[in-house]
């Protein structure tokens, strides 16, 4: 079996749609005879605190799925401040930097990006050994983060994240991309380089779909994953109207706005806004395939970025409601796979829970019957990594 590593900043037994779809990748890879490991830090995400069976240690190597994985000591913390959160990705970037240097790795490395210190440093050391290095990019930074305002224009900080991101798109051998304006973007900046479009396809291993239904008439709307500024998950809250309407919203998750969403529903009883926290990766997509219609939305558009969650849901046979602008509209779109509101316009997204309202319960049974089918035959991981394999890609 030819070796393969793959360097990423989350791993399960984290939660998350990136934890999620490394692993399987991972997954996929070892099934076409690929002896796959892992280079990660210490489980922490997203509380920013270290799992219990990882604590008090400096170095763990574990077996997960037939898949080798190798934890480096981590700094961990979700705090808002701007030195401890640099702090912690120093303190894993430190360690990386001398396990490349002084450890042996295959010949080819899947390296992911963002985080960019981190792509930075494996793309650097890597590129020194001569390495086949494949990079897989999620999101564009900086650009996301100054479209997030979480960095600002000709900043010390925006000018050494523009070194770094044209520094690993250059040393790259090969570049996959999670959109099609990511690939753009990259031919923007270097031309030849050689890009492919890899979609973030879930693998729920579901052969048939089972059409689920319920005798309780209200339409379960809901949001499962990161409670973040970036999905602007506490003002949807505010600005949505259901008191009148036949839906309920159901949130499972965690994150930085979670206290506030607490908060808001408790003192805002009359919103028909249920929070269940979190819930373990299994139970939660068996909780969610008795629900209706999933909401997937971002606090504003951001060039590149195409939620996992859209090919996730719709694996499922839910139809989605999609609030992120961007490509995922068109995804959404040209698959019908649900409804879009134009994103940031919650006025818009307040019209198209009237119009789902007035669906009744058999129409949206038929839609996810539908959908399912839709993805099985469109979003095929399998189907993908293969093409990838005889492209020599890995």
């Amino acid at each position: 079996m030819e070796e393969l590593l793959i360097i990423t900043n989350y791993y399960p037994p984290e939660k998350g749609a990136a934890a999620n779809r490394i692993e399987q990748l991972a997954l996929k890879l070892h099934q076409n005879n690929y002896a796959v490991s892992v280079l990660c830090p210490l489980a922490n995400y997203p509380k920013g605190i270290l799992f219990p069976e990882y604590r008090g240690k400096f170095f763990v190597e574990e077996n997960l799925q037939n898949i080798r994985v190798k934890r480096l000591w981590i700094f961990p913390s979700n705090s808002a401040g701007i030195f401890i959160r640099i702090l912690s990705v120093l303190s894993f970037s430190v360690g990386l930097f001398f396990y490349l240097l002084l450890k042996k790795t295959p010949k080819k490395v899947v390296i992911q990006s963002p985080p960019l210190l981190l792509s930075f440093i494996s793309v650097l050391i890597l590129s020194f050994k001569r390495k086949k290095i494949i990079l897989n990019i999620s999101d564009l930074w900086p650009l996301a983060a100054i479209e997030l305002k979480a960095l600002e224009v000709n900043s010390f900080s925006h000018k050494i994240s523009l070194f770094f991101e044209r520094f690993i798109y250059k040393k790259a051998t090969v570049i996959l991309g999670q959109s099609n304006e990511i690939i753009t973007h990259i031919h923007h900046l270097f031309p030849n380089k050689e890009c492919h479009l890899y979609r973030n396809y879930p693998d729920h291993k579901l052969q048939n779909f089972e059409l689920k239904t319920t005798e309780n008439y209200t339409i379960k709307l809901f949001y499962a994953g990161l409670l973040g500024i970036a999905q602007g998950l506490l003002e949807v809250c505010e600005k949505i109207n259901l008191e009148h309407l036949n839906i309920e919203f159901h949130i499972f998750g965690e994150g930085a706005e979670k206290v506030q969403i607490e908060n808001y529903i408790k003192n805002n009883p009359s919103k028909k806004i249920v929070f269940h926290g979190m819930l373990e990766r299994n139970d939660l997509i068996s909780k969610l395939t008795t629900f209706d219609v999933a909401l997937v939305p971002l606090k504003s558009r951001i060039y590149g970025s195409v939620p996992s969650k859209i090919f996730e849901y719709s694996a499922l046979g839910i139809p989605i409601l999609y609030f992120g602008g961007g490509e995922g509209e068109t995804i959404v779109n040209e698959n019908h796979l649900g409804w879009v509101a134009e994103v940031e316009n919650h006025i818009a997204l307040n019209a198209v829970l009237e119009e789902i309202s007035e669906m009744k319960k058999p129409n949206i049974q038929l839609m996810k019957t539908e959908i399912f089918e839709q993805s099985k035959s469109h979003f095929n991981l399998s189907l993908q990594i293969k093409n990838l394999i005889e492209k020599k890609v890995f």
